[in-house]
């Protein structure tokens, strides 16, 4: 089945003006982004580099915004010219940002964070292992902070936690689940607020504050009751689909690039749930469940993007089956050269044979695959390096069907070698380049709809911020 015909701007616009919506209180926001993917999707429409700036500290972009200096310079994108929203005071050499806390979490209701360093009061006593600190969203408060000890878990390489449950990495490879609910229920020694005066050890001071910081309130004495546990390559984990499966390569090295999705329930595997994508690349391809929360997988490998989906197996529901919704090709052609004669000097005929890898730069290869929830649309990096030159373009493709709706030239020069992030936000295109020498440059890509009546001013833009928006 294809897509089914949806009305145009003009009538999409009329029906809102008329309010001709039902009584779901997220409809004119969901009409709104149609209208939005409409302009953005449409032939006419350009995207233009409005702005381009570097610097000398990593550049970090979230939703609108983009942070210099590790985090002490905010500088909102979503105006047609850069516009600084705040820079934090300067501070003496030996203070600095350890990282950053972002309002960022529309489903998930516990943040945590993970650091390995003892989190309680500023100590001389240097301890090595690794403690959580957990927020709650909504409202804004804190949970607390948990050490995860060698004691008890044992030697932990890494600890997260999301979706209320607490996650333990070990080097092996064994990935354990625990209950955060149970912990803090049966663990927690005392209930702290943020800014608010706290007693503890024998010390009293703000909750938040210098010195006297958060304290390490929730202290794990026994082994807490384990949910699942599961052994995986690299300690690569993930959990999604409806009903619940996860993913894992089997722990060992001969098996990367090799994925298993077997039931959360009995760890029973799916049918077809080996999944191998038959690549000869030197980079591997890479596998996770759908933000979109669909339940399909998103499998990435250097020409392919292969969008899955879990189903039942018919005549037995309580077996999982793993088809492919859509693929999405490479724009390739196949090598002429490949497996021609050669006359030799003494005129004797030699057919050679060679294998050329799935990411050889000179072919389109997929860099960035990624989700634009709000417009529904996967958007696709594939990159071109002829001599030193690469080039690179972002492809907006159908969530659905996998159609291919728009691609976006980008203007700057793409090297292989470097390391690259792009992002998709609504009418903006986010470029973030890391150079040799600690040099990060950031290209920035607005929509624009009458691309002919905004040439010159975009251009005369574009060489004031280059020449004056530095960091």
């Amino acid at each position: 089945m294809g897509p089914s015909q949806k009305p145009n701007v003009c009538g999409r616009l009329s029906r809102r003006a008329l309010g001709f919506f039902s009584r779901d209180a997220g409809m004119v926001q969901r009409t709104n982004l149609g209208i939005l993917r409409a302009l953005v999707c449409q032939e006419s429409t350009k995207f233009k580099n409005v702005w381009t700036t570097h610097s000398k500290s990593p550049i970090a972009y979230e939703r609108g915004r983009i942070y210099f200096n590790n985090y002490r310079c905010c500088v909102s994108s979503v105006a047609s010219e850069p516009r600084k929203l705040y820079e934090m005071p300067k501070c003496s050499k030996s203070e600095k940002i350890e990282d950053a806390l972002l309002w960022e979490c529309p489903v998930i209701l516990e943040l945590g964070h993970s650091a390995r360093s003892h989190c309680c009061q500023v100590s001389s006593e240097q301890r090595f292992n690794i403690g959580p600190a957990v927020f709650r969203v909504l409202p804004f408060s804190l949970i607390g902070i948990l050490e995860i000890n060698k004691e008890i878990f044992g030697n932990v390489t890494d600890a997260t936690l999301s979706h209320g449950i607490l996650i333990v990495m070990y080097s092996s490879g064994l990935v354990r689940l625990y209950s955060f609910q149970a912990i803090t229920k049966q663990f927690m020694q005392q209930k702290l607020d943020l800014g608010c005066a706290c007693r503890w050890g024998g010390t009293t001071g703000t909750v938040g504050e210098a010195p006297f910081g958060i304290p390490c309130n929730i202290k794990i004495t026994d082994t807490p009751p384990l949910l699942f546990e599961v052994s995986s390559l690299e300690n690569a984990f993930q959990i999604g689909g409806h009903p619940w499966h996860y993913i894992i390569t089997p722990n060992k090295k001969k098996q990367k690039g090799v994925f298993h999705i077997c039931a959360l329930k009995d760890n029973s595997l799916a049918k077809n749930g080996i999944q191998e994508m038959e690549c000869c690349s030197l980079e591997s391809d890479w596998i996770y469940f759908h933000p979109d929360a669909s339940g399909r997988i998103i499998h990435v490998g250097p020409n392919q993007v292969k969008v899955l989906k879990l189903s039942e197996v018919e005549n037995n529901s309580a077996q999982h089956q793993i088809s492919e919704d859509f693929v999405i090709l490479a724009n390739r052609e196949k090598n002429k050269n490949e497996n021609l004669p050669t006359v030799t000097a003494s005129g004797r005929v030699v057919k050679r044979s060679f294998t050329i890898l799935d990411d050889d730069p000179e072919q389109e290869t997929f860099k960035i695959v990624d989700y634009e929830d709000e417009l529904d649309l996967l958007s696709v990096v594939a990159v071109t390096q002829i001599d030193a030159e690469g080039k690179a373009h972002l492809d907006f493709h159908c969530n659905e069907y996998g159609t291919l709706l728009k691609s976006i030239p980008l203007m700057e020069s793409w090297d292989v070698t470097y390391s690259h992030e792009v992002y998709f936000d609504r009418d903006l295109v986010l470029h973030i380049e890391q150079k040799p020498s600690r040099v990060f440059s950031c290209y920035v890509y607005q929509m624009v709809c009458d691309p002919g009546e905004e040439e010159e001013t975009t251009d005369k833009r574009s060489k004031r911020d280059h020449n004056n928006f530095r960091f």
